[in-house]
């Protein structure tokens, strides 16, 4: 059967989906919530959740240095790659063997739209339909009196942000926040400078990719005394995933604690 990825290449898969390469976090955490764990051979080191899959499978290095001849001598029937997180060279050398079908996630339209489409080359479409259905009414359901300006950090040393075409942004949007740093593209450098001129009500921290802790809220609270700091969990900002599922609740918590704080 052909299937068209998200960056409109076509996938030929000549036989039964058994085999599954996984080389993006969420999208493993996916297929194992789909009930594909059996089918999964290989991950990446970073593909942690749940927490004993890298105990169980062969990890074919990281998202952004995968390791090409582990992954032919698993021979997959499919590999599901990511756009972002893993390397264009990388991505066309294992097109050249196998199936490679890649995301490419902005917002949560297309999110779903991923999930549908695994589902549908993994056969384990009635599963992926009852997620999105789930995950469409949560979202559905969030609600917010105003939207606050807020800042996005992911990285210290430099600083870096998210700009207004990633799927941070798109998430902060459903979280009831307005990126100060919307007009930018993907992650841009920002230093002090610039984050205490964006006039951002709120600065969140992410746990990931970097792991900022309550010291670094000191530091930027000297910066920008009069933004209020949170630490927040970076995967329920950036997982597009079935963890989907679990983002209308935790926005609308943390909502509930920036008003209340």
């Amino acid at each position: 059967m052909q299937f068209l990825d998200q960056l409109g290449r076509k996938i030929n898969l000549t036989r039964p989906v058994n085999k599954i390469v996984s080389t993006v976090p969420s999208q493993t955490e996916l297929l194992c919530d789909l009930g594909l764990e059996n089918a999964l051979i290989g991950v990446t080191k970073f593909c942690e959740h749940p927490s004993h899959l890298r105990k169980e499978k062969t990890i074919i290095g990281g998202t952004k240095n995968l390791n090409i001849e582990k992954i032919k001598a698993l021979q997959p029937d499919l590999i599901i790659a990511n756009k972002e997180e893993n390397t264009a060279d990388q991505i066309l050398e294992l097109s050249k063997e196998f199936p490679v079908w890649v995301s490419q996630i902005s917002n949560l339209e297309d999110a779903l739209a991923m999930i549908q489409a695994v589902g549908t080359m993994t056969h384990s479409l009635e599963k992926a339909e009852d997620l999105i259905e789930r995950i469409s009414n949560e979202f559905k359901g969030l609600h917010f009196k105003r939207s606050i300006k807020c800042a996005y950090l992911i990285w210290k040393n430099p600083y870096m942000t998210v700009g207004g075409d990633t799927f941070i942004h798109a998430m902060l949007e459903h979280a009831g926040y307005e990126n100060v740093f919307g007009d930018e593209k993907r992650y841009p450098e920002v230093n002090e400078a610039l984050l205490k001129s964006s006039a951002a009500e709120l600065i969140f921290l992410s746990s990931e990719p970097f792991p900022f802790k309550e010291i670094h809220i000191k530091e930027i609270q000297q910066v920008c005394p009069a933004a209020k700091i949170f630490l927040v969990d970076g995967g329920l900002f950036s997982w597009y995933g079935s963890r989907l599922l679990l983002m209308p609740k935790y926005f609308s918590n943390l909502y509930k604690l920036i008003n209340l704080t």
